[in-house]
């Protein structure tokens, strides 16, 4: 067996097996790639909208359509033949990609432990994690942490956290900073995301290393600074994630953070990467997640619009809805296609303040389903041909939102199954 800390492969089946998956991907019929449009979702989403702007509560039981009016619901339609959920082929696709990422995938390297995460979250949900080696996944996972050589390096303005891949842990000559150390807070994220759904302890990581000199990323103002990328909402979710897997806080200022990230709401209620800036699905999803997590905002939120909160609860509830499209599918920002991701970045942030119920849960399922691959695997947008790992995993991961049968619950801040916590 190659040695993990080498490999780049997370699991090495028979070049058989690999072979023998590959003919079963295409041998599904081309028939099933002709597939007729999803039901349009239910007229009542403009009903409960209305009620939002008007009222301090919402109040809505049973289906969406409940309380709809006879002319609004229109003529009655024969739905055409929904796809079923394909979880065998997910399996194969995610087992696959856990063995060895395909060519097109080399421009991402340096993305290599996000990919792992997808690869190996996405068997969780699917509870097919006895077919991936935990232990040397984890040991693969350890030998990309990076360690100060003296206590003196403590200091010196570095995270500590984990690489990326292999070649980020090699300096280069075009750094901007010569010594920067090829840590990031997406992969520390990744890193420990894939330990604690493998089940390795994360009491045997040396938390006070990592924390301290990720605190030293947050500036003064309460923004975050990673990797020479511009500064955005994101980090705050990540570093609250990491601060909340290993059960502890002195990594961050969380009153700072609190602040900044009220900053980025935006006038209608979703929150931008930045201040100031476009109201944005994965933003949105930051901000609500980061704040949940610090334990500035309660769950179930939207039961009482009337209740002091720290963010503007109803215009964030009116802007999460409004991007449920006529597909079905959630749109990441005004005027944009539905996006299978957005699914879940839309779909949790009303999970987590309670408001889950208000969408169309079988126009969103229908929507998903068919932008399942015939090769396994979810597409980014309807009738695309294939599937890439990060919409393959939120695939899943909105399904699990949905109760979907065979998956995994999901702890929907975190982004891993619930029972790895």
């Amino acid at each position: 067996m190659a040695d993990p800390s080498r490999s780049v492969r997370i699991k090495n089946p028979s070049m058989e097996t690999v072979t023998n998956r590959k003919v079963e991907y295409i041998t599904i019929s081309i028939q099933q790639m002709l597939r007729p449009p999803p039901p349009p979702p239910s007229p009542c989403r403009a009903l409960l909208l209305r009620q939002i702007r008007t009222s301090g509560s919402v109040i809505l039981s049973g289906t969406r359509d409940e309380g709809s009016p006879a002319s609004e619901r229109g003529p009655a339609m024969a739905e055409p033949e929904q796809p079923e959920f394909a979880r065998e082929r997910h399996v194969l696709f995610l087992e696959a990609m856990a063995s060895e990422l395909p060519a097109d995938y080399a421009s991402q390297e340096v993305n290599h432990l996000t990919l792992a995460y997808f690869a190996v979250a996405g068997l969780s949900l699917l509870r097919e994690l006895d077919s991936v080696n935990k232990d040397q996944i984890a040991k693969w996972i350890l030998s990309f942490q990076v360690h100060p050589k003296t206590d003196n390096e403590l200091d010196n303005g570095q995270f500590y956290g984990f690489c990326g891949s292999r070649t980020t842990q090699f300096p280069s000559t075009n750094m901007k900073d010569p010594c920067h150390n090829g840590s990031h807070l997406a992969s520390t994220y990744s890193a420990l995301a894939i330990l604690k759904i493998v089940g390795y302890d994360l009491a045997n990581i040396d938390n006070k290393v990592l924390l301290s000199s990720m605190r030293n990323l947050q500036q003064p103002d309460g923004s975050h600074a990673m990797s020479f990328d511009k500064l955005d909402i994101g980090k705050y979710l990540l570093s609250a994630a990491i601060c909340s897997m290993l059960k502890d806080w002195t990594g961050m200022d969380k009153e700072k953070a609190k602040q900044y990230i009220l900053s980025c709401q935006s006038y209608d209620g979703g929150f931008g990467l930045v201040p100031g800036s476009e109201s944005h699905g994965g933003g949105t999803f930051c901000a609500v997640a980061a704040l949940c997590l610090m334990g500035f905002i309660q769950v179930d939120l939207a039961s009482n619009l009337q209740e002091p909160s720290s963010i503007d609860v109803r215009l964030l509830l009116e802007w999460c809805l409004q991007r449920q499209a006529a597909d079905g599918g959630f749109q990441g920002r005004r005027n944009k296609s539905s996006d299978t991701c957005y699914a879940f970045w839309i779909g949790g942030v009303l999970k987590i303040i309670g408001a889950y119920r208000f969408i169309d849960h079988g126009a969103l399922r229908s929507f998903l389903l068919y932008c399942q691959s015939p090769y396994g695997g979810f597409t980014k947008f309807l009738y695309d041909q294939f599937p890439d790992i990060y919409h393959s995993y939120y695939g899943l991961a909105a399904l699990s939102l949905l109760e979907e049968e065979g998956l995994e619950p999901l702890c929907t801040e975190l982004g891993i199954l619930s029972a790895a916590l």
